[in-house]
């Protein structure tokens, strides 16, 4: 049998671009013959990440709808065009024998190609919210893999297999200790913790929220693990001097350890980080961004919230309710238990081994 040839395309985040890598690493684990080429934007962040993790990329010069700027979308349709071009050199060149789209920019032009060369499409929804691509291309996938039920109101009922969305291995085997975990970040391991968490580059509505708050928590018998993201710490990182039970960090590189300090997590509703946080199975506030394509993030939330999973405060609010919310919630053992409880049940741990499964059905004669 010859070895297996698999595209990957999508990108632009982190939300795409990790769980496209665990795909990868899966493929690889499985069939290690297996030939895998990235597709992703020029200039976005997978033409970083994705040779990092050992993987070749080829870029497309393509670029989202700019909203509120007439001027940047005028050459849109050119760069459509162009990347469509791209797209099928790259797959007649390559001959892959499953293209498998994650999301973002690169994902539309190269899955039409494939399409129009007859290679067999698989797309990964990350989101319980479908974007414009993905609904776009349904029709022409084999298959599409999501991480939430009741995806039949947007794509094709007999196309669809719950898969879950792929996470970062350290999550899914993690095996801390608290004491450990605590000591890594200078903290009491006997007392209460928040970890808050915007993502890597940041959530200015968390980060004000705690600068809003923060006498409220110099003042209580909390402590907070608080994640900037790059862009803000510099700005905000002002706020936690003189405030010993605050741990202001741009980044944190351990979250396995971070997870295991937790007793309430607030977050954005992003879908890789609610992936993690169900299979990490703590409380959770979710805050959506506004600031996201359809709104998906409340969408993504709301999917939690109905099955009594998480808090959502929405974003407009918690510049003065976030951490009032969640010292409320560290007083609540029940609540505690219950939304950790369903949190868990709704966890897939081996989410891309699934995907794998469906890839090898695709491709099988």
């Amino acid at each position: 049998m010859k070895p297996l040839r698999v595209i990957i395309s999508g990108g632009g985040s982190g939300g795409h671009i990790f769980p496209a890598i665990a795909i990868a690493n899966a493929i690889k684990l499985r069939l290690p013959d297996t030939r895998i080429l990235f597709v992703g934007a020029n200039g976005r962040m997978e033409m970083e990440k994705i040779p990092n993790a050992g993987y070749e990329i080829k870029g497309l010069n393509i670029a989202g709808f700019q909203r509120g700027s007439l001027l940047k979308n005028i050459l849109l349709p050119f760069k459509i065009i162009s990347s469509l071009l791209s797209a099928l050199k790259i797959v007649r060149d390559f001959r892959p024998d499953v293209a498998v789209g994650v999301g973002g920019y690169a994902s539309g032009p190269l899955l039409r190609a494939a399409g129009w060369l007859g290679v067999p499409i698989v797309i990964q929804e990350q989101n319980s919210f479908a974007g414009i691509t993905n609904k776009m291309l349904a029709k022409s996938a084999k298959v599409i893999c999501t991480a939430y039920e009741g995806m039949e109101k947007v794509f094709p009922k007999q196309k669809i297999v719950v898969t879950g969305n792929p996470v970062r291995a350290e999550i899914v085997n993690r095996q801390t200790d608290r004491k450990e975990a605590a000591a890594y970040f200078g903290l009491d391991p006997a007392r209460k913790t928040i970890l808050i968490i915007g993502g890597s580059l940041g959530a200015r509505t968390l980060n004000q929220s705690v600068e809003a708050t923060v006498d409220r928590i110099k003042n209580c018998e909390v402590q907070v693990i608080w994640q900037t993201g790059k862009f803000y710490f510099d700005d905000f990182k002002h706020v936690a001097v003189g405030v010993h039970n605050l741990k202001v960090m741009q980044f944190v590189d351990r979250m396995d350890y971070a997870y295991t300090c937790a007793d309430v997590i607030i977050s954005r509703a992003g879908a890789l980080s609610i992936s993690e946080l169900q299979l990490v199975g703590k409380p959770v506030i979710l805050v959506p961004s506004p600031n996201v394509t359809e709104d998906h993030q409340t969408h993504n939330a709301m999917a939690l919230v109905s099955h009594r999973a998480a808090i959502m405060v929405k974003d407009t609010e918690a510049r003065l309710n976030l951490i009032g919310a969640a010292l409320d919630l560290l007083k609540d053992e029940d609540k505690q238990k219950e939304l950790s409880a369903n949190m868990k049940q709704m966890g897939i741990a081996d989410a891309a081994e699934r995907i794998v499964d469906e890839i090898l059905k695709v491709t099988s004669p």
